[in-house]
């Protein structure tokens, strides 16, 4: 018997009813939220940095999908290693074997980090981590893992532990045993390793959210004062890896920084395929896999499977042959120094900051009184509620998506695919400007801010 399914028709008799399908069946605060905002768009295709609409009109993508897409959308090179081991027809997932893909991305993975020397795969930035967490666990023999302030590293029960976004862990206790410590204090650090119960310290070399650095050196004392007290270091490089701050890893911009265990994913699957990595010392590994009786004991479904490690292992060929991180280091500073220039000439501008393609832009309290009043109605409804009037104007009437940092937080963050160009620049620091100058001269943003007003109101 054949079975027939028709991708195309489904989509052309029911692609409609996207936003009406989502709010019965998914997340319903999803498409409220969207609508709310009028973000409520109908992408109909999409390539490289760039989405079109029905009426062909061009978007210019500024948010990656939250990192996710490294390469663009679409990428002719990873589509065709997906194609190929597709054909390929592969016996794929036995369980009872090992197929040369994982072992040939390991390899090729682990040649941008020499001084780690195994990887476990599995789908999600948040499974690298908890992979992470447990492996770090199981090597020291303690429990507690110490992460910094404002981190982002997952929302599954084990990642969320070490989550500092309290609205996030909000009605999720009891969680694992965990300890915060500010970004960059070394002295909290150190008094929190005394303790002698500390397995690891989680820390993204840039965090998500807001943006922020670990200031110059912090890594490198963070490592010694860890491996002095027998404790590791996690680089949470979810986000920050593959290039996106100009070099192959965040944590390799500072000097002899060698992570116990690095967590990978998001650029990895090239868009398509999801898939993580989390890399390691030889001895953790052989800690957790410890005998022949041990050899499942932390594992995943689809992890390892042809299609992710296809698609990985064209995203790195990629990378090498098209020189991505080195693009990176030029579009970024590019972007980064147009943007900073902007600080001297609209004072609701505070702060440029970051590296390579991932850069925060910092709204702060004017100085003119009339701006400062404006700014001053923002704050008491809901803070982080500019950011938001500016994100919407981008796209509302410039067609960039961006993304507001994280909540009640006044950044904006640019997290674009790696392959953006000048052209693309030219596009964005064009538009922010015009929105800037909407701002600082009372025009229709301040009529959108006032809705905004009303729906946090209404929201308490």
């Amino acid at each position: 018997m054949t079975t027939e399914f028709d991708l195309g028709a489904l989509l052309a008799e029911r692609g409609a009813e996207r936003y009406e399908l989502h709010s019965k069946h998914l997340n319903h605060q999803l498409p409220r939220m969207l609508h709310t905002i009028g973000f409520d768009k109908v992408y109909e295709r999409a390539e490289g940095a760039h989405f079109w609409d029905a009426d062909g009109n061009d978007y210019l993508d500024m948010l990656a999908g939250f990192g996710v897409m490294g390469l663009g959308r679409h990428h002719p090179v990873v589509r065709k290693a997906l194609h190929d081991v597709l054909d390929a027809h592969l016996a794929d997932l036995t369980r009872f074997d090992c197929q040369p893909l994982p072992g040939l991305l390991a390899e090729r993975l682990l040649a941008h980090s020499p001084h780690l020397d195994r990887v476990f795969f599995g789908n999600s930035g948040t499974e690298a981590v908890e992979t992470a967490l447990k492996f770090a666990r199981r090597a020291t023999g303690r429990q507690r893992i110490l992460y910094c302030e404002h981190s982002f590293h997952g929302l599954t029960t084990g990642s969320l532990s070490v989550n500092g976004e309290e609205g996030f862990r909000d009605g999720f206790a009891p969680l694992l045993p965990d300890t915060a410590v500010p970004l960059g204090d070394l002295d909290a650090l150190a008094r929190e390793l005394k303790k002698g119960d500390v397995a690891a310290l989680i820390v993204e070399p840039v965090q998500g959210k807001g943006v922020h650095e670990t200031p110059p050196g912090y890594l490198r004392a963070a490592q010694e004062l860890l491996h002095r007290h027998k404790a590791l270091l996690i680089a949470d490089e979810v986000q920050t890896g593959l290039g996106r701050t100009g070099d192959f890893y965040a944590y390799q911009h500072e000097a002899g920084v060698e992570p116990d265990l690095v967590c990978v994913a998001k650029a990895l699957s090239g868009g398509y395929v999801p898939v993580s990595a989390t890399l390691g010392k030889d001895w953790i590994f052989k800690k957790v896999y410890s005998s022949i009786d041990r050899v499942l004991v932390h594992s995943a479904s689809f992890g390892s499977n042809a299609q992710a490690m296809a698609a990985a292992l064209a995203v790195l060929s990629v990378m090498e042959n098209e020189q991505t991180v080195a693009h990176v280091r030029t579009v970024g500073d590019l972007l980064k120094s147009r943007l900073a220039a902007l600080t001297d000439k609209y004072e609701l501008l505070a702060d440029v900051r970051g590296r390579g393609l991932m850069i925060g832009i910092e709204f702060g309290r004017p100085k003119s009184l009339k701006l400062r009043g404006r700014w001053t109605m923002l704050q008491a409804a809901r803070k982080g509620l500019f950011a938001q009037m500016v994100v919407v104007p981008l796209l509302q009437r410039h067609r960039i998506l961006t993304q507001v940092s994280g909540d009640h937080l006044e950044v904006i963050k640019l997290i674009p695919p790696l392959v953006i160009d000048e052209a693309d620049v030219d596009r964005f620091v064009d538009a922010f400007t015009a929105v800037m100058d909407d701002a600082h001269g009372g025009g229709l943003m301040w009529d959108f801010g006032k809705t905004l007003v009303k729906q946090a109101v209404a929201n308490r």
